[in-house]
């Protein structure tokens, strides 16, 4: 079975979708329609920004998703029979198999785009890397720690990322190192992401999420906070709004995706981050960049 993963925020770089535009005229459609719904010109930033410019979440977000949902459209024989995305690649899925329309999908990103930014500015908070340690010893030293930490990404065995208050993911930094990781390393995040600190976030895009019609999908979509098989609509609305407090399990969603048959995996969007988390999961399976 083929299955098909999106990648999230950080897959960005200059020019992307460039030669989208220029090659395909349903490509430049969607691009002007995007700037329209977005109200400024958001395929300038992405072709001719600066990694600065391309780096502002209310740029960051709606560009990955761009870039991952117009090339999905473009492709020869996209028939997918299960998709997945990692944190905002979920809305790319989404689009992807059917239970959101690209409008309404890019509406919802540039929300939650801004309404992260909003949650960031509220309390000082980050995420770091953790790599070389059990996923139980992570979450034990979380547990460990005074103030808000806690596991935010499942990315692949051995590597993962924490997230929470600025002091307590140094405090648990320390311990990462104590207790044998090859390295816990703060990221340059504008703040916690996938943690508790993400509630405010989370209660805004709840109520635009909610007023959004999502309809019966394609396939299914194997979302970040479940790691399972959903089809049900009501049922991904609620997963869409716990995924912003709620931990990316991508390890266990590649796993559940190769024991329910996927034998190949075609990333769609900006990089190449995800089918290389995919062979350090399983190196068995077949990986394809889109």
């Amino acid at each position: 079975m083929k299955a098909y993963v999106f990648p999230g925020q950080g897959a960005q770089f200059t020019g992307m979708g460039k030669d989208l535009y220029e090659n395909s005229s349903l490509a430049k459609e969607l691009f002007e329609k995007a700037n329209e719904i977005l109200g400024f010109r958001i395929t300038d930033i992405m072709f001719e920004g600066t990694a600065d410019e391309l780096k502002e979440t209310k740029v960051t977000q709606p560009a990955v998703f761009l870039h991952s949902v117009i090339l999905a459209k473009t492709l020869e024989n996209f028939n997918p029979e299960m998709v997945a995305g990692h944190s905002l690649g979920e809305f790319s899925a989404l689009v992807a198999n059917g239970a959101l329309s690209f409008e309404d999908g890019l509406k919802l990103v540039s929300k939650r785009a801004l309404a992260m930014q909003k949650a960031c500015e509220i309390t000082p908070s980050t995420m770091a890397a953790v790599l070389n340690l059990e996923d139980k010893v992570v979450e034990d030293i979380c547990a460990s720690i005074d103030g808000v930490v806690v596991a935010a990404n499942y990315n692949c065995p051995g590597q993962l990322v924490i997230s929470g208050e600025y002091k307590a993911v140094e405090a648990a930094c320390e311990k990462m190192k104590e207790a044998g990781a090859k390295r816990a390393l703060i990221l340059p995040v504008g703040g916690a992401f996938h943690s508790p600190m993400m509630e405010p976030a989370r209660e805004e895009l709840a109520a635009a999420i909610e007023a959004t019609t999502f309809s019966t999908p394609s396939c299914p979509v194997y979302q970040n906070v479940t790691a399972s098989a959903i089809s049900d609509p009501a049922e991904i609305k609620k997963n869409l709004i716990a995924q912003l407090t709620g931990a990316v399990k991508w390890t266990q969603s590649v796993n559940q995706m190769i024991h329910d048959g996927a034998t190949s995996f075609t990333e769609v969007g900006p990089g190449k981050v995800l089918v290389g988390l995919v062979k350090k999961i399983n190196n068995e399976v077949e990986t394809i960049s889109a």
